[in-house]
């Protein structure tokens, strides 16, 4: 067995060969023979440090005719006076847009609040009440 064909790679990339192989066909003036390598390489992933998380609203309350109808009417309060303030004031679309966007973030985090275990529910809301009459 030959051992003069080998390959030399940094440790960082060794994970990433696929297949080696010989070429013996190659015309070189040599006793060597010309070896071929395919590599895969996996691209790092890379992480903004500082990135804040997405805020997620607890969309579930919806459910609830109570705090939907709670939700319905304090957003239709801020939209009217966010129509009112842009009537009298001249502003872009960009302006506008900002001012929609605020208005439905702090509206949900208001009445709806955030998420707090980002965890699949397993489960239902249902359940939990029969749960609990069943203690009553």
């Amino acid at each position: 067995e030959n051992q003069v064909d080998h390959i030399c790679i940094n440790k960082k990339f060794r994970r990433t060969m696929e297949d080696v192989r010989t070429r013996r066909g190659a015309d070189v003036a040599s006793d060597h023979h010309l070896v071929v390598a395919n590599l895969k390489l996996k691209l790092k992933k890379n992480w903004k440090s500082g990135q804040t998380a997405i805020q997620m609203f607890n969309t579930a309350f919806l459910r609830d005719t109570d705090k939907l109808n709670e939700f319905k009417i304090a957003l239709n309060n801020r939209f009217r006076a966010l129509q009112d303030l842009l009537k009298e004031e001249e502003t872009t679309m960009e302006e506008n847009w900002k001012g929609i966007k605020q208005a439905l973030t702090s509206t949900c985090q208001e009445v709806l609040g955030l998420k707090k275990y980002h965890h699949k529910e397993w489960i239902s809301t249902e359940t939990l009440d029969k749960i609990k009459e069943r203690k009553n």
